[in-house]
């Protein structure tokens, strides 16, 4: 009999693969259109809270298209980082589709910081304009970071608003990525001038089960796309009435949520981002729409993209085979 083995990916080892933001859009892409020809299989995830707005999440998928089958076991505190910890961390289980043998078992944070973005950035192409020019950023942390990266991939970005409730986050995002991406980043004391002036708006602080939004009616302006990375945490109920055209990336989750308490005055969405990719539901129609996308954060995206990771890292040697 073969020894059976699994090869493990560190965080520095994920990294080490070297796949980009474009590269990871379009496997998600690839990934959703399976979705929305209804060919995956992924329950809404279970999960354990041990602590108040802090969770513990199991997320299984399998994407029949992709060959690919695993699970992502993710927590996240938003206390860390007070302890100097970040907010998310976990790990991702990739199986063989054959046997079910664990193939590799690899760092989840990179992976979840860089699907994350690459989702929203998917939802952009279908939801904002494509002469978009302007983004407004709020919260500066790892998502703000890769959203800005993932938004200037696919939109000829000229300036980005940034605003933060920690004005020394603030100062460090704004140099660390302007040196970065050699963009135009300009600093706002209020949230309101982050949103207002911005074609596209990415809010990306703590998922609340019971938040005190900021975004107000009338803040986001007619033709502006956003991307609520925090669910309903930054966005008032009266603000999400105004959006035309609102989406998740999976409506039976979104309702799991609701049905454990969250989401309780936020609108159904129209479309999950499954049937706007294949056309079952429309995108953006006309100028002057306002979108907004509030994903959840799907396996189905973890579970696309870490397969891409091991089939690299096999190729290149990157990592450290273990037996079972």
């Amino acid at each position: 009999m073969t020894e059976a083995k699994f090869l493990y990916l560190s965080r520095r080892d994920v990294e080490a693969v070297g796949l980009d933001l474009p590269s990871i859009i379009g496997i998600l892409e690839t990934a959703f259109k399976e979705k929305g020809e209804g060919r995956v299989e992924m329950p809404p995830k279970p999960g354990i809270h041990p602590r108040p707005d802090a969770f513990i999440h199991a997320m299984p998928a399998y994407i029949p298209g992709l060959q690919s089958a695993g699970m992502k076991w993710v927590s996240g505190f938003p206390e860390n980082s007070k302890k100097g910890l970040p907010y998310i961390s976990g790990l991702i289980i990739l199986n063989d589709v054959a046997s079910g043998i664990p193939l590799a078992v690899m760092d989840a944070t990179w992976v979840t910081a860089y699907r994350t973005a690459a989702a929203s950035a998917l939802s952009a192409k279908y939801l904002a304009r494509p002469k978009s020019e302007v983004l407004g950023i709020l919260a500066g942390g790892t998502q703000g970071r890769t959203h800005l990266m993932s938004m200037a991939s696919l939109f000829p970005i000229k300036r980005v608003y940034a605003y933060d409730v920690v004005p020394e986050v603030q100062a460090r995002f704004i140099e660390e990525m302007a040196a970065l991406t050699h963009l135009d980043i300009v600093g706002v004391d209020h949230p309101r001038k982050a949103v207002a002036e911005s074609d596209i708006v990415i809010t990306s602080g703590p998922i609340l089960k019971n938040p005190h939004p900021t975004i107000e009616k009338g803040w986001l302006r007619p033709g502006a796309f956003a991307s609520a990375v925090d669910f309903d945490s930054y966005w008032c109920p009266e603000a999400l009435t105004e959006i035309d055209k609102f989406s998740t990336d999976d409506i039976a989750q979104f309702r799991f949520y609701r049905v454990i308490g969250y989401f309780m005055r936020t609108p159904e969405p129209y479309a999950d981002l499954g049937e706007i990719v294949v056309g079952k539901k429309p995108g953006r129609e006309r100028d002057d729409e306002r979108t907004l996308a509030m994903n959840l954060g799907l396996a189905l995206d973890d579970i696309a993209v870490a397969h891409e990771i091991f089939r690299r890292a096999k190729e290149r040697n990157i990592g450290t085979w273990l037996p079972l």
